[in-house]
């Protein structure tokens, strides 16, 4: 993909210039479909340039979100804000946003350039200016030689390349990515995956991504919102969202975790004899705690005489993990794949507890 493209503006006097990104908040939103509650008082704020991604499960609200700030849907309550002014009530075609989705949506009797300059159309830009901007964005996502070719002759991922040229060719101050990458096979998505976010970098527009995978949103977002019954469940950074998940939903969700039975002594718990500082809040009224691990939260030691058995191991690459049962719990830890030799299914190990501290919740019942 070319990165010194250089772009011809889709107006000549009063466009707004592709890198000045919108501030966005969403505030206190409420869509309701019958009885289900899709967005419950969800809120958001997302600065000028910023690349949030909303993450979670199927029903979480993610793309009922997307779909309200889009002006696709109108919330029963809240406010959208753009540049400080609520657009609720302007429908999505006058909202300047572009927005690439999961099933491409080319024309098929249109070219790859056409297909990007029909936004730049319906705005009665000039023959010569479309053409101008729709190969230079085209030449920008890395398909300068597929101008003239249909949707059919080209492949998935240069098909969401060819809709990704067309959410930018009327120069958005939002872009909007409804799953994009989630029909295209394992590689083309990784490809594309960076190939998105240099752009998003180099334009610095605002972007909001919907995405079930946490890969992408971890891989890609300067901040991903992690969403559940259409609420917000934590905002972070993705190093601060998997190093201190807030909540037992973001923990379980984000990552991997193990849990295993603790017990408090002040901020302190007890865990494989070592005392670890509590993170974040106690749950109030519970007699019973789980504190939930990540598989670097500890090291396991081989040992003939020690408490726990490894039950299960696979192969990670430069990492292997394994699973550890000890004390009723079953505890996952990376060990180095050169170093996981020892490890045989059987062996008798000691976990050693690492974290500086723990997520702790209500216990459940051993399984």
């Amino acid at each position: 993909m070319s990165m010194v493209t250089q772009i011809p503006p889709s107006t000549t006097s009063d466009a707004v210039p592709a890198n000045a990104g919108a501030p966005v908040v969403l505030d206190n939103l409420t869509r309701r479909f019958g009885t289900t509650k899709a967005l419950d008082g969800f809120s958001l704020r997302i600065e000028p340039g910023e690349f949030v991604a909303l993450l979670g499960p199927s029903g979480c609200g993610k793309t009922t979100a997307l779909r309200v700030l889009a002006g696709f849907e109108r919330p029963d309550i809240g406010k959208v804000m753009v540049d400080g002014r609520d657009i609720v009530h302007i429908p999505a075609q006058k909202r300047d946003m572009g927005m690439v989705f999961q099933s491409y949506s080319l024309f098929p009797n249109m070219s790859a350039r056409d297909n990007v300059a029909f936004g730049l159309q319906l705005r009665h830009q000039r023959s010569a200016s479309r053409r101008a901007r729709s190969e230079a964005l085209l030449e920008l996502v890395g398909l300068a030689e597929h101008t003239t070719k249909y949707p059919h002759q080209l492949s998935g991922g240069q098909q969401q390349r060819v809709a990704l040229a067309r959410a930018l060719a009327i120069e958005p101050r939002v872009l909007l990515l409804d799953e994009p990458l989630s029909a295209l096979d394992a590689k083309v998505r990784a490809e594309l995956r960076d190939q998105i976010r240099a752009l998003q970098q180099r334009l610095m527009i605002t972007t909001v991504f919907v995405t079930h995978d946490q890969e992408e949103a971890l891989s890609m977002a300067d901040r991903v919102c992690v969403m559940s019954r259409g609420r917000a469940e934590q905002i972070a950074t993705p190093a601060e969202l998997y190093s201190k998940p807030s909540t037992e939903f973001v923990a379980q969700f984000v990552g991997v975790s193990s849990r295993v039975s603790v017990v408090r002594t002040g901020d302190h718990v007890a865990l494989f004899g070592r005392d670890v500082k509590i993170r974040g809040e106690v749950p109030t009224g519970v007699e019973s705690l789980d504190a939930l691990l990540r598989p670097e939260d500890v090291d396991v030691i081989v040992a003939p005489t020690g408490l726990g058995i490894v039950t299960h191991k696979s192969f990670l690459g430069a990492t292997t993990r394994l699973e550890v049962g000890i004390g009723g719990a079953k505890v996952k830890a990376d060990v180095l794949s050169s170093a996981a030799d020892v490890f045989e299914l059987g062996t008798r190990v000691d976990v050693v507890a690492n974290a500086r501290d723990v997520l702790v919740t209500e216990a459940r019942p051993t399984t």
